[in-house]
């Protein structure tokens, strides 16, 4: 994987502006870019670093953190999902901040029976609200291979990608009073945990815990993101490379949006007008610029 991808040169232009600036290698090391948080031995780290996995059994699943924080940047990682019947289970890759204001960026694959795809779950937090969901089918099995999962986060945006491919854009609407994630610097997360309470079918398919232990792999990490752009020192920084448009989806890129958009997203919560009777939420009012 080339470090940067899709940067159209942009990670030169911040590495010359701020040595603050991380960069990882194109395949960064899970011993030193990451901590096991839960789960004891469920979580193991293989191959001098460069794979890992998550477990889940009826006593407890796992889960992991970054060491550094990010503000602004493109994440990158594949994963190989839970093959088999993985109903019940979750699978989460996320950024989050912390405390009950906290902002998140959400990737969580929701698992199934045998022979029915996965669903991909995406959510937007700002200051502790949600509410922002989009689900997919993928165009693939995820749990045959590796495929690259990213996230794309500017001031003015938030790019969720599948193998380089966007499914989802979420915009800065602070012009017309939507709360946009922008000051909290973020973690990147992940857990492989049940929730057969709403996971698959709304909870109605449980877990079998037969199939037991359920097992996700994780390998090429890759973050080209800044760890200090908070800070006052690096104001400039962040006014000048991070908040460039020169990342902003070419015609290609708009085709595969809307190729994803109309053949495999499955719920989108601006148009559930159920839910919202007095109204979509003024985010969805935006006209596209993509």
């Amino acid at each position: 994987m080339k470090m940067g991808f899709g940067f159209n040169g942009f990670s030169l232009v911040v590495v010359v502006s701020c040595l603050m600036v991380v960069a990882s290698p194109a395949a960064g090391n899970f011993h030193q870019d990451f901590d096991i948080i839960w789960g004891g031995n469920r979580a193991k780290v293989f191959n001098g670093g460069q794979l890992l996995s998550l477990s889940l059994d009826k006593v407890s699943g796992s889960g992991f953190q970054s060491k550094k924080e990010y503000l602004f940047g493109r994440i990158d990682m594949q994963l190989k999902l839970v093959a088999g019947n993985s109903a019940g289970t979750v699978t989460a890759y996320y950024l989050s901040s912390q405390g009950p204001s906290h902002d998140e960026i959400d990737f969580e694959f929701l698992g199934n029976v045998s022979g029915d795809p996965y669903i991909l779950h995406t959510n937007v937090f700002t200051q502790g609200k949600g509410n922002r969901e989009q689900q997919f089918y993928l165009w693939f099995d995820p749990t045959r291979n590796f495929h690259t999962y990213s996230i794309i986060w500017k001031p003015q945006h938030i790019i969720f990608l599948v193998d380089n491919i966007p499914i989802r854009v979420f915009k800065n609407g602070e012009a017309i009073g939507v709360p946009f994630p922008k000051n909290q610097p973020m973690r990147i997360y992940s857990s492989l945990w049940n929730a057969d309470d709403w996971a698959t079918r709304g909870g109605l398919v449980k877990t079998d815990w037969s199939k037991a232990p359920f097992t996700a792999y994780y390998r090429n990490f890759n973050a080209v993101a800044c760890t200090s752009c908070a800070s006052k020192s690096s104001t400039s920084l962040s006014d000048a490379a991070w908040q460039s448009n020169n990342n902003e989806l070419d015609a290609t890129s708009r085709r595969r949006l809307r190729w994803v958009q109309k053949y495999f997203m499955i719920y989108n919560y601006c148009t559930d007008l159920k839910r919202f009777p007095q109204g979509v939420p003024s985010e969805c009012k935006q006209r596209s610029r993509f």
